[in-house]
């Protein structure tokens, strides 16, 4: 028999991976409309899960057993709603649930395997519309998809669970008014909407890799669903992009490093000193496989360089024996693709390695400082060890400080501090 606590952490597993297949299935079925009552259903099958598995134990199939169960629960409402109007029976399918003889064949069809896939995919391009923004995208999928208490969202980005549930609210109201169906876009759109569900994706991953709204720098829950939902896109023909192997191949090679970033104390680690020993070898070797993987079609997407220049950080035997010119060649190739301030600031820091301080400075005062670096802790951060470099340990102080003021993260405070007092001393 297993012990109460082993049951907890059994439901708690299964609720990240399977209770957003469970409620845009169960959404599929009630319709957006009622996307609360499909999650009502599934929260219900998990508190029968944890009441049933505690006297019974855990059975042999626990996923089938919390899929029967919310069938079960979908099935009575169905049958007391199918004589009025709030659930919609019109599709052809749909409308063989309001029947007591079809009503159990139409209901295990929803639930084959390949349904469930299509309909996770679908809610998940649903999640990631467009004309929704990001912060709610993220919040949406984090609640519908990944299983997320509106308390453990309002913890991860250490705001209040009011603001969470109006994030939410006004999503499902977005969803209600302009009739967005999960459904996996037709093939002319598929491109442009991949796109957007693998920037909310990598939002996520990225929170959950430098966390910007925790105590905790790295969330390695938010990784893990991050990896979770990209996977869930490659296992589809329909959605198995060269962009989504690209950025599955990046998540690796970054989420590979993660248990060198801290000390046991909790204290950053930059890259020149973490200990490459005891970066995880499996999945640098499955970030190449997905790489090479993705390397079809006529089009080099971001996460192509970016996975690119992973690899040869995940590679290099030393920090020492890094191939920067090789690099620097990715980052000129990404500056080409889009004129962005955070990937300008990035190649400043290969020139740092490569040609030195002195170039390094000269490159990075080349250009006005963009609003968007202006707010950006690491824009100064890089210039106080560029000054500290060059021995200009007043300037280099003074960025360092600037630094501190700008990050959230008590992490990075501290090693900015440290940083500071490396200076001084």
């Amino acid at each position: 028999m297993n012990s109460s606590n082993q049951i907890q952490s059994i439901i708690n597993d299964l609720s990240r991976q399977e209770s957003g297949k469970m409620v845009a299935v169960l959404t599929k079925i009630f319709g957006t409309d009622h996307i609360e009552m499909a999650e009502d259903v599934v929260q219900d099958a998990f508190v029968k899960a944890l009441e049933y598995w505690r006297k019974q134990g855990v059975p042999d199939y626990p996923k089938a057993w919390l899929y029967r169960t919310a069938k079960n629960r979908a099935i009575d409402i169905i049958r007391k709603n199918k004589h009025d109007n709030i659930i919609d029976f019109s599709d052809p399918k749909k409308q063989l649930l309001t029947s007591n003889y079809t009503l159990q064949t139409t209901m295990d069809s929803f639930w084959e395997d390949k349904h469930i896939k299509d309909d996770f995919l679908g809610m998940m391009y649903a999640c990631c519309h467009p004309d929704i923004s990001p912060e709610n995208q993220i919040t949406f999928i984090l609640k519908i998809l990944c299983g997320f208490s509106t308390k453990e969202i309002a913890r991860s980005f250490i705001t209040t669970e009011d603001t969470i549930s109006k994030r939410l609210y006004r999503t499902k109201e977005y969803f209600r008014k302009h009739k967005i169906h999960p459904k996996i876009p037709s093939a002319d759109k598929i491109s442009n909407r991949t796109e957007t569900v693998l920037g909310a994706i990598y939002l996520l991953f990225n929170e959950g890799y430098s966390a910007t709204h925790s105590n905790q720098l790295i969330r390695k829950d938010l990784i893990q669903q991050a990896m979770i939902l990209c996977k869930s896109l490659l296992s589809s023909e329909q959605t198995r992009l060269p962009s989504v192997y690209a950025l599955m191949s990046l998540m690796c090679f970054q989420a590979a490093r993660v248990d060198s970033r801290l000390t046991q104390e909790g204290e950053l680690i930059l890259l020149p000193k973490q200990d490459r020993t005891i970066w995880n070898k499996i999945l640098i070797k499955s970030g190449e496989k997905y790489l090479n993987e993705g390397a079809f079609g006529k089009s080099l997407s971001t996460y192509h360089l970016e996975a690119a220049i992973a690899y040869h950080h995940c590679t290099a035997k030393s920090y020492k024996n890094t191939d920067w010119t090789a690099i620097l060649k990715y980052y000129d190739m990404l500056l080409n693709i889009k004129n962005d301030p955070i990937v300008f600031l990035n190649r400043c820091l290969v020139i740092l390695e490569l040609k030195g301080p002195k170039a390094a400075l000269k490159l990075i005062k080349s250009v006005p400082l963009d609003k968007i670096l202006e707010k950006y802790y690491l824009y100064y951060a890089a210039l106080g060890e560029i000054y500290q470099r060059l021995g200009y340990n007043t300037k280099a102080v003074s960025n360092y400080e600037k630094a501190v003021q700008l990050t959230y993260s008590k992490q990075e405070i501290q090693f900015l501090k440290s940083k500071i007092a490396s200076v001084l001393n």
